[in-house]
């Protein structure tokens, strides 16, 4: 009896090994399989590049979405508008001053390119695509810019740094936007800058200051002809006056000479007008008095002259 026991005991350790090996494969197949499951997921704002042994089938669109177990593979890119920073970028300017320029780009692959940037450039297209090109054309054009034009027309470079960057792209990635963050000039540069700007700010000051004192030498140019204008009229009518006084007078003695010619009593008349009434205190020896007249010849007085004459004696 006990020999029997003993083959039974050893049929059940030899069933027991096998069992496990194939619970084991088991597990592992559904390892395998749940792993591998058919469904997978794609995010919004992305695009799901499906590979059947590398090659690719299809463009999944965000949602859920179904591929072959183990046969197919997923690859997941971004549709959504990406940012890449250049910070400290070296450039030269066409006066040979040196820049440190922090540039920053926007971009972004349509749905639709998806396939083809990922058969042309893979995942990796921004370092094999827009790496290479942003620096390329900032050089470019940021070297056609004097130094000091960098400066004052600063928006006219971005844009045409934006279109150089742009136009040079691969078809399928879209440039949005460039933005300058900052330029950053040698400290040499920066002292002349300095330098020239106070010295046009001292220019355009003595400009100013010439062009007041102009301003003020013709409004006082303006007030002497106004006043020399003012004396020549003066004087005009001054002149005019006393040329209208002279005719006058002339006229009136002239009127006075006709008067003394056609009446000569009226002299006695002008004299008598002009008398004040009050007789000379003094008078000179056969002087007459005024306005009184002394005969001629005859010096008798008036009584003599009536007097009759004495009868004769007989």
């Amino acid at each position: 009896m006990s020999m029997p026991q003993a083959g039974q005991s050893s049929g059940m350790r030899v069933l027991g090994w096998g069992t496990w090996v194939f619970l084991g494969l088991v597990a592992l197949a559904l390892f395998f399989v749940f792993s591998a499951a058919p469904f997978f997921t794609v995010e919004q704002g992305e695009a799901g590049v499906v590979l059947r042994f590398g090659k690719v089938t299809k463009i999944a669109p965000p949602g859920l979405n179904f591929k072959l177990p183990v046969i197919d593979r997923v690859t997941r890119m971004s549709t959504r508008t990406e940012k890449r920073i250049y910070d400290k970028v070296l450039s030269y300017s066409r006066d040979v001053q040196e820049a440190s320029i922090r540039l920053s780009v926007n971009y972004r692959v349509p749905f639709d390119k998806i396939d083809e940037i990922y058969s042309t450039y893979g995942t990796e297209y921004p370092e094999r695509t827009i790496d290479p090109i942003v620096p390329d054309r900032l050089k470019k054009v940021f070297g056609q810019y004097q130094a000091q034009q960098v400066v004052t027309d600063r928006v006219r470079l971005g844009q045409q740094i934006e279109e150089a960057i742009k136009t040079s792209m691969p078809d399928g990635i879209i440039i949005e936007s460039v933005q300058f963050e900052n330029i950053d000039f040698s400290a040499n540069y920066v002292r002349a800058i300095e330098a020239a700007a106070q010295a046009e700010a001292q220019t355009r000051q003595a400009r100013n200051e010439l062009e007041r004192e102009k301003v003020e030498a013709e409004k006082r140019i303006v007030q002497a002809q106004a006043q020399a204008q003012q004396t020549r009229e003066r004087a005009q009518a001054e002149a005019d006056a006393i040329r209208l006084r002279g005719n006058a007078e002339a006229g009136a003695i002239a009127a006075k000479a006709k008067a003394f010619l056609d009446n000569p009593g009226y002299a006695s008349l002008v004299a008598v007008e002009r008398w004040n009434g009050v007789l000379p205190q003094t008078m000179l020896p056969g002087s007459a008095l005024p306005f009184i007249p002394v005969p001629q010849g005859d010096t008798s007085s008036p009584t003599q002259q009536q007097r009759p004459a004495a009868a004769a004696p007989r």
